[in-house]
């Protein structure tokens, strides 16, 4: 039986800013309907990396293939349409109501864009599926929680029942509590969606709820790669020293 193509694919992939190599050839893959966590420390290439699958940066050498397809080659427009983003923080539009901004993207599609009405019933159910009621609909940015405003992101990365979503350090701010709840609504989304996620973050909680496969930046390169229930057991003592947070161990640590 074949394969199943991956949905992404990162093969040999290398960024430099000037002098300085930040992907020094990375490769992964994420199958379809997978949730993927990428890990490691500051510095390590998380951002740079997801940049460069969506675009944002173009990488120096390697490939990145999307459904088999070289990223380069394929309809950028057509594939963002098909994804969703939790940007760390939320990236809330500030002069906008919290439907205005779930339905940010379907009412100013190029094709087909929701009229007013139809927007703001759909923004509304997006909500209910985030755990906030009607009743913040037409509230502005500025009047919710952190917490509320981190819901409200997510109610916009799922608008559009993506086939394959982003969380950038998606519990980022937040106290304990609010990140385990923000966890579990992340998992339990994409289960119902049947997403694809590829996550990136330094918070274990996050990597421990969210996460089908563990991927380890270090140095610009994947230094561990594998399902998270073999993660604790792996040897790798680059590894064991993130996920445990210890300050002892070949990763240096500014004193």
């Amino acid at each position: 039986m074949a394969e199943a193509t991956p949905r992404i694919e990162l093969r040999d992939v290398r960024k430099a800013f000037g002098a300085k190599p930040v992907l020094s050839g990375v490769s992964l893959k994420v199958m379809p309907g997978e949730s993927l966590v990428i890990i490691g420390g500051s510095g390590t290439g998380k951002s740079v990396t997801l940049k460069c699958i969506l675009g944002i940066l173009t990488h120096d050498s390697g490939e990145i293939l999307i459904d088999g397809a070289p990223l380069a080659r394929i309809d950028k427009r057509g594939f963002l349409r098909h994804f969703g983003m939790l940007f760390q923080g939320a990236a809330l539009f500030d002069s906008l109501t919290v439907w205005q901004n779930v339905a940010f993207r379907l009412v100013h599609a190029r094709r087909n864009p929701l009229g007013r009405k139809a927007a703001r019933a759909l923004a509304i159910e997006k909500l209910g599926r985030v755990g906030l009621g009607p009743e913040t609909a037409d509230l502005y940015p500025a009047e919710l929680s952190g917490g509320m405003q981190k819901r409200v992101g997510l109610a916009r990365a799922i608008a559009t029942d993506p086939a394959v979503i982003f969380f950038d350090e998606p519990t980022a701010g937040l106290d304990p509590i609010l990140a385990r709840v923000i966890n579990d609504l992340i998992r339990a989304l994409v289960r119902e969606i049947g997403a694809t996620a590829v996550t990136i973050t330094h918070d274990m909680t996050t990597v421990r709820t969210v996460a089908d496969h563990v991927a380890m930046l270090h140095a610009g390169r994947v230094r561990w790669t594998g399902p998270i229930e073999a993660m604790d057991a792996c040897p790798d003592p680059w590894l064991q020293q993130f996920i445990h947070g210890r300050a002892e161990g070949p990763i240096e640590t500014v004193r």
